[in-house]
């Protein structure tokens, strides 16, 4: 992949780039603007080579349609400020606003323009109709700058379609996301622990499929343990269960032996009779059971102290350590204290520490630990756990052939 360093004098050259500025709002407030942030490198990098850049970037599941609920308006505003410059917002994707302010740019100016994700084509499964869009996104400049990580699993027009159209670079963020994933993958400094959290069991499969060829450790929490529980004959009464994977969740636990390889699952979890998630509460007590003694009309809902302590000395002995996903309902304090144990563990590890994207790096910001304290936290959860199945992400690849 070319990087930003490959193209040459920029000044007065028109750049589009794609972003993920896909932040959680709380209305119009901008709750975390870690993606936001993600992205200065590049962008100061263009900014001062006077590159003409227009921005391109989604928010939310707007589904084709326009909706004032999922605007970048405030991430202009927030952009402009780290940034230090004024940031020009366009009130539509590819329509009026954003031509005429395109072509108004000047050396170093800056350029966001709507949800790309207003456009109905942007993520049609139509390759002609993410086409046409694309040919209007490569209106917008002369080269093409890839450094939405979050997003390069996805092939979508803004970040596949429009790098076949331009000369295309990676951006720094992208650049520096493929270095330290490939670190992980091809060469961890061992003992490597992955750990595997949050609620769908089918999710992480493929990455534990293709992870027991690599890491020494896979430690499983959150509502997926509750399969593999179950695939060792555990009563999980009325804990999240995926029926359909017991019999490969087995085959995953016996390969594991068969390799020399730990798999470590709960030996204690917090159950209660339920949870009411938007009150953000426990129904009825919450006790301490071990993971094989789980009664019928409980639900598993976080990891117990025990196996806090378990998966916390295992962390600690690693040398290089991946976390992806809470190890309970996080949310709700009565079931946050596993991810927080998990969270104090991989901080305090001597470790070479991934954060993998998603739940997991909102999580570490929200319980107050700083990004200089692992490795790297990643800006793309599905994207990171693709990369560590192995598979080929099109927004990557299209910028391999470019």
């Amino acid at each position: 992949m070319k990087s930003i360093a490959d193209l040459g004098d920029l000044i007065g050259k028109r750049v589009v780039i794609r972003c993920d500025f896909n932040v959680p709002l709380d209305g119009q407030t901008i709750t975390d603007d870690g993606r936001i942030k993600a992205a200065l490198p590049t962008l100061k990098k263009l900014h001062e080579a006077g590159a003409r850049t227009t921005v391109m970037a989604h928010l939310g599941r707007p589904k084709g349609e326009v909706n004032p609920k999922f605007s970048l308006a405030p991430v202009a505003k927030r952009l402009g400020e780290l940034l230090g410059v004024d940031v020009k917002f366009a009130s539509d994707v590819v329509g009026e606003s954003a031509n005429e302010l395109n072509k108004s740019l000047k050396d170093g100016e800056v350029l966001l323009v709507e949800n790309v994700r207003y456009e109905p084509a942007e993520q049609s499964k139509d390759d002609a109709e993410r086409a046409e869009l694309a040919k209007k996104y490569a209106a917008f400049g002369d080269i093409f700058v890839s450094d939405g990580f979050g997003v390069v699993h996805r092939k979508q027009a803004s970040v596949y379609d429009v790098a076949k159209l331009l000369p295309a670079a990676a951006g720094e963020l992208v650049g520096k996301e493929v270095e330290v994933l490939s670190k992980v993958t091809e060469n961890p400094e061992r003992p490597f622990v992955v750990v595997l959290g949050g609620a769908k069991v089918a999710d992480k499969l493929a990455v534990i499929s293709n992870l027991l060829k690599i890491a020494d450790t896979i430690i499983v929490g959150g509502g997926m343990a509750y399969t593999f529980l179950k695939a060792k004959g555990y009563e999980v009464g009325k804990s999240i269960l995926d029926e359909t994977k017991i019999t490969e969740v087995t085959g995953y636990l016996q390969a594991a032996e068969n390799e020399g390889k730990k798999i470590l699952l709960p030996v204690d979890v917090r159950v209660a009779d339920g949870m009411d998630f938007d009150a953000k509460k426990a129904l009825g007590d919450v006790t301490v059971v071990p993971s094989d003694q789980i009664p019928a009309d409980k639900e598993g809902l976080d990891i117990g102290p025990e196996t806090a302590k378990l998966f916390s000395e295992a962390i600690a002995e690693a040398k290089t350590v991946f976390w992806n996903g809470p190890m309970g309902v996080a949310e709700i304090d009565a079931f946050a204290e596993g991810t927080r144990a998990v969270a104090k563990a991989v901080a305090g590890s001597d470790a070479f520490s991934v954060i993998g994207g998603g739940d997991s790096a909102a999580i570490v910001r929200e319980l107050g630990y700083s990004d200089d304290q692992f490795g790297w936290i990643s800006t793309g959860g599905g994207a990171s756990l693709e990369y560590l199945e192995g598979k080929k992400l099109p927004g990557l690849s299209v910028l391999e052939e470019n």
